[in-house]
């Protein structure tokens, strides 16, 4: 059982990544207490916080795109108004004046397939640095290697990609 004490801690800390990244919870507090939990519950059991909404395999590997945040935020938020858990939200749905509705999965079943290629609008070029995108947000940096934590979204290194 996660105490209400860790949970308030998180969501704090997600309340305030969520802030500096333009990113809003979700404004039922009691509904995001229980997001909140299953990320915790997910952290202790997998060693990473998968969305509570889905069902994680405990490898990381194949989870990284359900990770919170996970790689379907973005586009769910334009287009949903939410995401799928509906942890975030959209400023209309943040401010009352629109509600959050069921999102769609845009998961591939049983997640993305090893190897598989992901849309990454890849150009072609030469650079002095290779090009890293974070999956999560579309933050780029220029660097021998990723960002250990995304500046903007937090994600870790292992949601970056080589862009160019």
């Amino acid at each position: 059982m996660i105490p209400d004490e860790q949970v308030e801690k998180e969501y704090l800390r997600l309340k305030k990544e969520a802030e500096a990244g333009g990113y809003r919870l979700n404004p039922d507090r009691e509904f995001v207490a229980g997001l909140v939990r299953g990320l915790l519950t997910n952290t202790e059991r997998y060693g990473y916080p998968a969305c509570p909404c889905r069902l994680a395999t405990g490898e990381r590997e194949t989870d990284l795109d359900i990770i919170c945040p996970c790689d379907y935020r973005d586009p769910d938020l334009t287009d949903h108004g939410a995401c799928y858990c509906a942890l975030y939200v959209s400023a209309e749905v943040a401010s009352g004046k629109a509600e959050a509705k069921p999102v769609p999965e845009r998961r591939p079943p049983g997640g993305p397939k090893k190897g598989e290629a992901r849309p990454s609008g890849r150009v072609a070029g030469s650079l002095p640095l290779p090009v890293w995108r974070c999956r999560v947000c579309g933050y780029l940096c220029a660097r021998e290697n990723p960002p250990e934590i995304c500046p903007i979204c937090k994600a870790g290194k292992d949601r970056f990609e080589r862009f160019i």
